[in-house]
């Protein structure tokens, strides 16, 4: 066989930074270069994994059903966390994905962190914070709890591109007519950290938790909520 055609078939055989490096290695590279090449392989690994990852995803969003909403609160029904997981952790598990959460509690706030992590070794996460969920009449921890639940419930539905009926256009409170995730989160927050009567503010505003708030008053509560801010720290 000629010498050319041995050199292309080499050529088409190395297709990937591992065995280019074990080619460098066998042929007594220099150590700089070898680095090089274990820096290629890495990248070339993360990029594949990232592919995985996203085909794995597509995968998953194409065969999970709607989540139905099985539970009752709030005078509207909504998808529970246990019931959600119940659908989707088989198909997960299916396509090569698991999720996971860390939760970090600051002066009142609660983060969540949820990771969704492939098989390959690909990782992506979204983190959501609100404040310690006090109505009703829950102790601290309670209202900790509360928050967590909520914040774990909608980072996994933000993460995984989840649908449920709660999120539909039915104009019910959780619906088209009502704030965002985003916003309530925002509220609650300036609700801690103002100080505000939460029972007095839900009591104006005719709601039973700040995800009902429709999403025409959500200015004027902003609003509302600035103004004390500034009162409180004019008089400091």
């Amino acid at each position: 066989m000629p010498q050319e055609v041995t050199k292309i078939e080499e050529r088409a055989v190395v297709t990937t930074p591992m065995q280019v490096l074990q080619t460098l290695v066998d042929r007594g590279a220099d150590p700089d270069t070898i680095m090089k090449m274990m820096d290629a392989q890495e990248r070339w690994e993360a990029n594949e994994a990232k592919k995985a990852y996203t085909a794995a995803m597509a995968q998953f969003q194409a065969k999970c059903p709607t989540i139905d909403k099985t539970r009752s609160g709030h005078n509207t029904k909504y998808a529970g966390l246990a019931e959600t997981l119940e659908t989707v952790r088989s198909l997960m598990t299916e396509c090569g994905l698991s999720h996971s959460w860390k939760t970090n509690v600051d002066q009142g706030f609660i983060s969540v962190t949820c990771c969704v992590t492939h098989a390959a070794g690909h990782q992506e996460c979204t983190t959501m914070t609100a404040g310690a969920d006090d109505s009703g009449k829950k102790n601290p921890i309670q209202a900790i709890g509360s928050t967590t639940t909520y914040l774990q419930r909608y980072t996994l539905f933000a993460i995984l591109g989840l649908a449920s009926k709660e999120q539909d256009d039915d104009g019910n409170a959780f619906g088209r007519d009502a704030i965002t995730t985003e916003q309530a989160a925002e509220l609650d927050t300036e609700i801690v950290q103002t100080k505000s009567n939460r029972a007095a503010f839900y009591n104006l505003f005719k709601i039973s938790d700040i995800r009902e708030l429709p999403s025409k008053d959500y200015q004027r509560a902003r609003d509302m909520l600035a103004k004390k801010r500034q009162q409180a720290e004019a008089s400091q």
